[in-house]
């Protein structure tokens, strides 16, 4: 007797969408199945690896460079892969959702690469996670415009050879995607995102001379790299392109994935393109892993640890180096001011601070940066000019006198700076303006002249969290209690509503978005992800 033919991917709990036949396809979706029967298996190991890896350290306090990988980094014949044409310049990238007007403004913007974001920009409802995708095609096709309903204003592409490359950023291995059923299990977001997308642009990316490349956001070891490895070899033969077409490029977000660089590359190094330093999810990662660690692991406010910190500093030039001697790119972090239309002087100000930022990120050897917003594409890539001139990046330059020990990555009581009370209050502020906006689906979002997004939330949350069981006292006084967090939350809830009008604050998710705040900054039992719990009271 023959087995029975595999189910069919199933989508539940979705309101039909304008166009959604066109990218959920039989084929693209039955490709999809086949990732998730094939991965996910490994893929909720690697995440009962996390789990035993935290609570290791929760025992020591401490981590070190791997001793079973030793050999790998000794080693100094391999190097990744070249790389392709299209991602050998990358010295300036813009960061966004993939919404319609967003998609052809990053593609316009002027900048090398267009970091297309399924994951932290983006709030994972069935609409943005469709026709997000939706969107890419569109814009390869060049069948996309928009035209904006309140200003009139329309949007068009521009010619192909000023187009921004797309580096595709799919969601992190943590999520799920309940909308997407297959043999009765939900399948991870990260297959959903990256097999819709490959399936649909790859060779369509290579007929316009670029090809698949990938973000891959949260790693922690680098076994999840090598997971993501074999997904990519085992997609190239599927849709019948060459091996080594995909290009990855890892974001070092983790702080497990900081003594992992190297081997990280390596499992990676025929798809590898680079490394990138991200920060807030970083320092999310810190409090998250060594949130038991006692005082010389608590973080002072947020915006006090600069990557010029000792410990941040030490990351970076970490990656700098490994990059460039494995002949990857090194890419820094990103520049999140919004400029604001009304004052020029706070623009003087933050444009003064994103130009020594991204000076010091070009000066340090990195390859290129991130960056938030069209309107500082000209200020990162007059840094990166004055470096680079016409060469396309500085792999040549291999930061050999950099000498990084283990315990340097962790030194977090290097930094002097002490959490303050207006730290606290910020913390509560951006985690209830950002959940609220995150509930009524938007990843990206403006507060207080910051772009921010999901890793914002995650630190902000994280610090509340750490300050109050650490029993921190701020320079007034007060004592870090749930008490004084639910205190400030009541009243930055009052100073919206003043601040919106009763109707629109009626509108919102506000309570809903200030309850979620508490929960996750209060609760004895740490969530992993913020967005695992806010994703369950996500509708659409």
């Amino acid at each position: 007797m023959s087995a029975p033919a595999p189910s069919s991917p199933v989508v539940v709990d979705a309101e039909p969408l304008p166009r959604q036949e066109e990218v959920l396809t039989d084929e693209a979706l039955a490709f999809v199945a086949e990732l998730h029967r094939r991965f996910t298996p490994r893929r909720a190991g690697l995440l009962a690896r996390r789990a035993e890896r935290r609570a290791e350290i929760a025992r020591t306090s401490t981590l070190d460079f791997l001793p079973e990988t030793a050999a790998i980094r000794a080693d100094d014949s391999w190097r990744v892969a070249p790389s392709p044409a299209a991602l050998n310049d990358r010295r300036v990238e813009i960061t966004g959702p993939t919404d319609r007007k967003m998609t052809i403004n990053a593609l316009n913007s002027g900048a090398k690469i267009w970091l297309a974001d399924f994951e932290d920009a983006s709030a994972p409802t069935w609409e943005n996670v469709v026709t997000g995708q939706l969107n890419l095609i569109d814009a390869y096709t060049r069948a996309i415009d928009f035209t904006d309903p309140n200003s009139g204003k329309s949007y068009a592409l521009k010619a192909e050879d000023e187009l921004a490359t797309v580096v595709m950023r799919p969601r992190g291995w943590h999520l799920n995607e309940r909308h997407l059923l297959v043999d009765g299990e939900q399948v991870p977001g990260a297959f959903v995102d990256f097999g819709l997308y490959f399936f649909h642009n790859a060779q369509r990316l290579l007929d316009l001379g670029k090809g698949p490349y990938f973000y891959l956001p949260k790693t922690e070891s680098h076994l999840e790299a090598r997971l993501w490895n074999d997904v990519f070899v085992f997609a190239q033969d599927y849709v019948g392109i060459p091996q080594g077409t995909v290009r990855a490029t890892v974001l070092i977000e983790t702080i497990t994935a900081a003594y992992e660089m190297e081997e990280i590359l390596y499992e990676l190094r025929d798809h590898a393109s680079g490394l990138n330093a991200g920060r807030w999810d970083y320092l999310f990662s810190i409090v998250k892993n060594f949130r038991d660690g006692g005082p010389k692991f608590v973080l002072p406010d947020r915006n006090a640890v600069t990557m010029t910190a000792p410990f941040m500093r030490a990351y970076t030039e970490l990656l700098v180096r490994t990059c460039h001697k494995r002949g990857a790119h090194a890419i820094g972090g990103m520049a999140a001011f919004i400029p604001s239309r009304r004052d020029e002087a706070v623009n003087k100000v933050a444009f003064e601070k994103v130009k020594a930022d991204k000076d010091r990120e070009a000066g340090d050897g990195f390859d290129g940066s991130w960056v938030a917003h069209p309107d500082l594409v000209p200020i990162a890539m007059a840094s990166f000019d004055a470096v680079l001139g016409d060469r396309p990046n500085q792999k040549e330059r291999l930061r050999e006198e950099v000498d990084v020990k283990a315990a340097d990555l962790i030194a977090v009581d290097s930094l002097h700076a002490k959490p303050t009370y207006p730290g606290l209050v910020n913390a509560v502020q951006v985690g209830i303006r950002y959940i609220e906006a995150w509930l009524r689906g938007l990843g990206a979002v403006a507060i207080f002249n910051l772009m921010e997004d999901a890793a914002t939330a995650e630190i902000s949350r994280s610090q509340i969290w750490q300050w109050i069981n650490a029993d921190v006292e701020f320079e007034n006084g007060q004592k870090a209690t749930p008490e004084l967090a639910r205190r400030i939350a009541a009243e930055e809830l009052e100073n919206i509503r003043a601040e919106i009008g009763a109707d629109a604050f009626a509108a919102g998710h506000w309570q809903q978005a200030h309850d979620l705040l508490l929960e996750v900054a209060l609760d004895a039992d740490y969530a992993d992800f913020l967005t695992l719990p806010a994703y369950e009271q996500l509708k659409g």
